[in-house]
């Protein structure tokens, strides 16, 4: 099995489809592409003599040229090991050296930063700027067939973003692939030559992934002018094409519903918005259902298990008259086709419906393990069970709510206190625009939540409601003892808030003081 095995027919059926596209600019038809790839899959072996099993470290912005390389690589029966372009070179430095990369393909800006530190990464071998020629002089390698692999074969490595510590290698197969791409099309969409799928977010994330499954069905893949997300692109490409899908990290979907073209714009160009990386609040997924209509999917998953864990439908968002619409709303859906989905206390006992406990996974989609780390992955992996680090609960119907990351988790007085529950009940307030809770030490309760706050423009909200507000509808015992204003909470390239560097801002306050 070979991950890339889709292409070569793909491009005998149908030679001249629209495979890649820079905007509205055309690249390459899937003739074209597979073309390029067997060529380039040619010159990483006899040019720069890759060999089975290497990794290949791929440190670039969203382009046409990483669709081909990833391609090209996988041809090659190589591992790919996409790199998140806004780390800083020593932070990529030690990537490519954990994973014994020979080759980096890298934009120029980041090329240069690699070069300075490349000592330090012995085994890199050659460093290729994609914008310079040296990419153009290997398109002209001499096309090879495609190299079998093992389903269990190494084929993409996903580095964790490393906020809270060394950056670890989730490493997947062909056949984890395979499996994340055929679960899109069970519970997702069936695609077709009709859809244009949009990278309006990192390739070198999840939504590089979903990439996949669309090209698979010979869909049209299109690179935002940008390089990466820009509401206005969007919108944009709301007027060229039909059934459009892409990857939305929750701040982006929000910056997509308050621009000015939100309610003007062909939502029934939308065909798939999916989301998930970070939580949706309820209110700001009312908003988001309000401005385009249900045209969304929720995906919860991690980089361990490619967003393929537990989901919430189309229909899920469509059915306003359920009920409970807005707990499910509120969910990550139901466990996926042919996914375990367990809730466990830290005892290893399996929790009965509305009780908390950690979320774990099994399926075919789960990763190998951590790249040369098996302590790490001996702690994540537990007798075929993939231990998220998330904390939730089912209801009666299947339906997982996320509680939080066990290690946001506040511990009052002995009692557990989630700091989304407060979050979803602040974001009620009209005046916060985003927040976040995190815990700060208290001498006699162990910790205490307070709340950072970006405010809406003009519309700053006083402490005073913000606590009836709480009171309301929460215990006394988790309302934020304290609330911060700030311009932007701190974010990851994946739209993430970084918890660590809030807690850490506050932890240096009570130094000072």
């Amino acid at each position: 099995m070979n991950i890339v095995s889709f292409l070569k027919p793909l491009a005998q059926l149908h030679h001249d489809l629209p495979a890649l596209s820079l905007g509205d600019h055309p690249v390459a038809s899937y003739g074209a592409l597979a073309g390029r790839v067997a060529a380039l899959a040619g010159a990483l072996q006899a040019r720069l003599g890759a060999r089975p099993g290497d990794r290949v470290g791929l440190a670039m912005k969203n382009a046409p040229e990483y669709v081909e390389i990833k391609l090209a690589c996988w041809h090659a029966g190589l591992c790919v090991v996409p790199i998140n372009a806004k780390l800083h070179p020593r932070e990529m430095i030690h990537i490519l050296k954990d994973c014994g990369a020979a080759i980096c393909f890298a934009d120029t800006a980041l090329a240069t930063g690699i070069e300075v530190l490349r000592q330090a990464a012995p085994a890199l071998t050659h460093l290729i700027d994609v914008e310079g020629g040296e990419i153009s002089r290997l398109r002209g390698g001499d096309p090879v067939a495609m190299q079998p692999r093992d389903p269990q074969d190494p084929a993409w490595i996903f580095y964790t973003s490393g906020t809270t510590g060394t950056p670890k290698g989730a490493t997947l197969s062909h056949r984890n692939l395979m499996m994340m791409s055929l679960l899109y099309y069970a519970d997702i969409d069936q695609v077709d030559p009709r859809d244009s799928y949009v990278h309006a977010a990192p390739i070198s994330h999840g939504g590089g992934l979903y990439g996949l499954p669309h090209m698979m069905k010979g869909s049209h893949i299109i690179v935002p002018p940008s390089r990466g997300f820009d509401a206005d692109e969007l919108f944009d490409l709301t007027e060229q094409h039909t059934a459009l899908t892409f990857f939305a990290a929750p701040t982006m979907l929000m910056r997509m519903v308050a621009h000015p073209r939100a309610r003007s714009c062909r939502t029934d160009s939308f065909r798939t918005i999916y989301y998930g990386g970070a939580p949706m609040y309820l209110e700001d997924m009312k908003r988001a259902l309000s401005a385009f209509g249900p045209c969304f999917y929720q995906v919860y998953g991690q980089g361990e298990s490619p967003m393929t864990g537990a989901g919430l439908s189309k229909a899920d968002h469509a059915d306003s008259g359920h009920p409970r619409f807005e707990a499910r709303l509120a969910s990550t859906g139901r466990a996926r086709t042919g996914v375990g989905l367990r809730i466990m206390d830290d005892k290893g006992h399996e929790m009965p419906p509305g009780e908390t406990g950690e979320v774990l996974f099994r399926s075919d989609a789960v990763m190998l393990g951590y790249w040369n780390n098996p302590t790490a992955t001996a702690e994540t992996l537990r007798d075929g069970w993939l231990h998220t680090g998330d904390i939730g609960t089912f209801d009666a119907d299947g339906y997982v709510t996320l509680k939080d990351r066990s290690k946001d988790m506040i511990i009052s007085g002995g009692t557990n206190i989630y700091p989304r529950e407060i979050e979803e009940i602040l974001l009620t307030h009209p005046g916060v625009r985003e927040v976040s809770v995190v815990g700060r030490r208290h001498p006699d309760w162990g910790e205490e939540p307070v709340a950072f706050i970006v405010a809406a423009p003009d519309n700053c909200p006083d402490p005073a409601a913000l606590d009836r507000l709480c009171l309301d509808a929460i215990a006394r015992f988790k309302r934020p003892k304290h609330y911060v204003f700030i311009d932007e909470l701190p974010k990851s390239a994946y739209g993430k808030v970084l918890k660590t560097i809030l807690r850490a801002g506050l932890l240096e306050d009570s130094q000072d003081s």
